[in-house]
């Protein structure tokens, strides 16, 4: 081989090594991607099970069901449609009704929301902005 195929040898191993790496990043991004719905867009576009998803809204008064252990059943609405919740674990200490949440899971096959992940607002003046925006469009958000 002369110097030159060398040269050129070595620049093609690096652009393919690179487009290796780029393809690979893409992918596991692709599969982490978890789009955000409030129960109003569920309505207009359903979900398939099984499809993972972040759903945010309020949770609805008087919808906590606890039982014994840490299995909570809630329901999630933007004050046009609702959605039921189905979690299992510890919620975050802020949860409570009438308060912004995002949860993160995917819909059984009974069309309820099973959720493995439970995101409560912090303080008394926070929502995720994504709830906050989608209730604004919906004319459902009110100011203090």
């Amino acid at each position: 081989m002369t110097r030159k195929q060398k040269r050129l040898a070595v620049i093609a191993g690096a652009i393919g090594f690179l487009g290796a790496a780029t393809g690979l990043t893409l992918y596991a991004l692709g599969e982490q991607t978890s789009y955000f719905y409030v129960p109003g867009d569920l309505a207009e576009r359903p979900v398939g099970v099984g499809e993972r998803i972040r759903l945010g809204g309020l949770v609805e008064r008087g919808s906590i069901q606890r039982s014994d252990d840490t299995h909570v059943r809630f329901a999630v609405t933007d004050g046009i449609e609702t959605v039921a919740v189905r979690y299992n674990g510890i919620l975050p200490d802020l949860f409570r009704e009438e308060q912004g949440v995002v949860t993160e899971g995917a819909f059984d096959q009974n069309r309820i929301f099973v959720a493995d992940t439970v995101l409560a607002k912090h303080d008394e003046n926070y929502m995720p902005r994504e709830v906050a925006d989608s209730l604004k469009e919906k004319g459902v958000w009110q100011e203090d």
